[in-house]
């Protein structure tokens, strides 16, 4: 062989080794690269996927956090509690084949129900399932037991502990605290990223759905292994204990609340009790009521259609949902509004003969001819003459004053009182009447409004507060419900709700000391004497019959007021009490308010009060009786 032909051989077999000595590495790199990867997920990262796995196999269910305790302002008896209850789940799959409508009926006349209510809720299509559905809740102890004696014939059946919600005071103030129920898809569409589940129970009205997010606590869960269809490998469980929700003590005192309760009685209407100079609702009765109660049992819809087609409508919380006519309850804000102006002086005086012309139309006062004679600002607030207010708001002061110094004192605005709905009421002005009706404002307008009628509308609540503005001379405090928030182990203060100032006026300091004086003497020498007489405490205030288009010859009763009279704004409570034209006339609102009011600073019961006012002949059943 030639020397080039053995030098390229050689050149050749170099050429095959050395690209297997290159595969080689190759190959060696890949098999140390997966190795590394290999213990990476096996060792160092093993805890990881190990945690992965557990999480792909485990059931976990979710222990229900009970929720926090509602209290009155003394905090000492709650007035909602929980009640041990349990609920009854099926596990579908867990049911042997075959075997389902045995199981079905015999769970069926345990929990007296019928098995057609098990198969709605277990139909055909999800019987392989491992999911637990909920049968029945609110089942008592003793049943829970007659279903342990059977568990053997009662496979996939299990029970979990569901507390329930008990309303210890009821009447007046479920419309305060309100009621709760199971969470609805709509209301779960908004609040699922709050922690909210299909399972959760949640606040509907009042406070329970207002501070919910409180009363609400931190769920628990319990967890097990199961296999990839969800069938149980292990009896060894974990458990994470649930939180307890907040406890609330709220600003209402019981004892007032059934005072106030009870001296409205069965009459439709509205009561309500605030303490000025914190803006803390001490009662708040609106009347007819329902029984919180009634929401948590198993015939919550039926007891709602019930409560809901009642024509008075229960669940409708008059004192701050529903707007009236002030009446003449207005003429506060009207003397207010023509001392601070000062165009026409308090002590001249508008001759009130028993109606007034104005255009073709005849405005009649309330007592008729001859007629109140001449009136100044005092004894045409203290008399309620609507001549006179009529003359003074149509010619002197005007709708855009008028309307001002209605908004001054919070009418037509929002009070942001912590309940989840309040009407706001409404105050006119010319401008809208314009864009609204597409017509003029009139004189005669003005004439209605400056006597609280026409289109002004306003809530008790609203109208409280407006006397509370007189009481504090110019300053208004938000109103609310809430006192405290309460740690539930151990009863400690979290927080504490401080007053918060809602409005402070410029009107002059003056004014108010006088209209102070003038709502005295409307109670001491104007036409509401007789029902206000009081020997333990100075009242002041002012009465309002307002008409009703709808009610022929029957008008609503209001009386707004203050006590005591001549006590520091401090030691002072405000009063607004409405009843309603569906009632039989009888102007209750000025006589329930003396009632009130001697009870409270007489420290007496509605019994008590009535005998000691000799009220007795006067009172009818009232709708609750303790």
């Amino acid at each position: 062989m030639k020397v080039d032909d053995l030098k390229a051989k050689n050149g050749v077999s170099l050429e095959k080794n050395r690209k297997l000595v290159i595969l080689a590495v190759i190959i060696s790199m890949s098999f140390l690269i997966y190795s590394l990867k290999l213990f990476s997920m096996q060792v160092l990262e093993g805890a990881v996927y190990r945690k992965q796995s557990e999480d792909i196999s485990s059931r976990v269910k979710t222990i229900p956090a009970q929720r926090g305790e509602i209290y009155d302002r003394n905090a000492e008896t709650p007035m909602v509690v929980n009640t041990d209850s349990f609920a009854v789940d099926i596990i579908p799959g867990e049911i042997p084949a075959g075997k389902y409508d045995t199981v079905a009926s015999r769970l069926a006349a345990l929990l007296s129900i019928d098995k057609k209510t098990i198969d709605m809720k277990i139909p055909a299509g999800i019987r392989s399932s491992y999911t637990a559905v909920e049968i029945k809740s609110n089942v008592p102890f003793t049943v829970i037991s007659d279903i342990a004696e059977n568990k053997p014939d009662l496979p996939g059946v299990s029970w979990r502990s569901k507390p329930i919600r008990n309303y210890i005071a009821t009447g007046s103030i479920s419309h305060i605290i309100g009621y709760v129920g199971d969470i609805t898809k709509e209301e779960l569409k908004v609040m699922y990223n709050q922690g909210y589940t299909n399972t959760s129970i949640v606040g509907k009205t009042g406070i329970e759905k207002q501070y919910d997010y409180l009363l609400q606590g931190t769920p628990g869960q319990e967890s097990t292994t199961v296999d990839v269809r969800g069938r149980l490998l292990s009896d060894a469980y974990t458990t994470i204990a649930p939180e307890m929700g907040k406890n609330l003590v709220l600003t209402i005192d019981s004892k007032i609340q059934t005072l106030v309760e009870k001296a409205l009685g069965n009459r439709v209407g509205a009561a309500v009790v605030l303490k000025p100079t914190t803006g803390e609702v001490l009662a708040m009765v609106s009347y007819p009521y329902f029984d919180s109660n009634l929401f948590s049992s198993e015939n919550s819809s039926t007891e709602y259609a019930r409560v809901v087609s009642d024509p008075n409508n229960p669940l409708l919380n008059r004192a701050i949902n529903a707007a009236y006519p002030p009446a003449s309850t207005f003429k506060v804000i009207m003397a207010a509004a023509i001392l601070a102006e000062g165009s026409f002086p308090p002590d001249k005086t508008v001759e009130c003969s028993g109606s007034i012309r104005y255009g073709d139309r005849t405005f009649r006062c309330h007592i008729g001819p001859p007629g109140h004679g001449y009136m100044d600002l005092k004894n045409g607030l203290a008399q309620s003459c609507n001549v006179y207010f009529w003359t003074v708001g149509r010619d002197y002061i005007g709708i855009d004053l008028i309307s001002s110094y209605a908004k001054e004192f919070g009418l037509g605005q929002p009070l942001g009182i912590d309940l989840p709905s309040q009407a706001t009421g409404f105050v006119p002005t010319a401008q809208w009447k314009e864009r609204r009706y597409h017509e003029k404002w009139l004189g005669g307008d003005t004439m209605s409004t400056s006597i609280g009628q026409g289109y002004t509308t306003t809530t008790p609540l609203h109208m409280a507060n407006a006397v509370a503005m007189v009481v504090n001379e110019g300053i208004i405090y938000k109103p609310h419900i809430l006192k405290e928030i309460r740690d539930p182990a151990t009863g400690d203060i979290i927080s504490t709700v401080k007053p918060e100032v809602l409005h402070e006026s410029t009107i002059n300091n003056e004014v108010w000391k006088v209209l102070k004086e003038d709502m005295r003497y409307t109670v001491t020498d104007g036409t509401v004497q007789f029902p206000l007489k009081n020997k333990v405490v100075q009242i002041a205030g002012k009465s309002g019959t307002g008409e009703v288009a709808q009610y022929k010859d029957q008008w609503h009763s209001w009386f707004v007021a203050y006590a005591p009279y001549d006590a520091p704004p401090e030691d002072a409570i405000v009063t607004a009490v409405l009843v309603e034209a569906v009632n039989v006339w009888e102007w209750w609102a000025p006589y329930a308010t003396n009632i009130i009011m001697q009870g409270i600073f007489a420290n007496q019961t509605y019994d008590e009060a009535i005998d000691a006012l000799g009220f007795r002949y006067l009172a009818r059943p009232v709708g609750r009786q303790e």
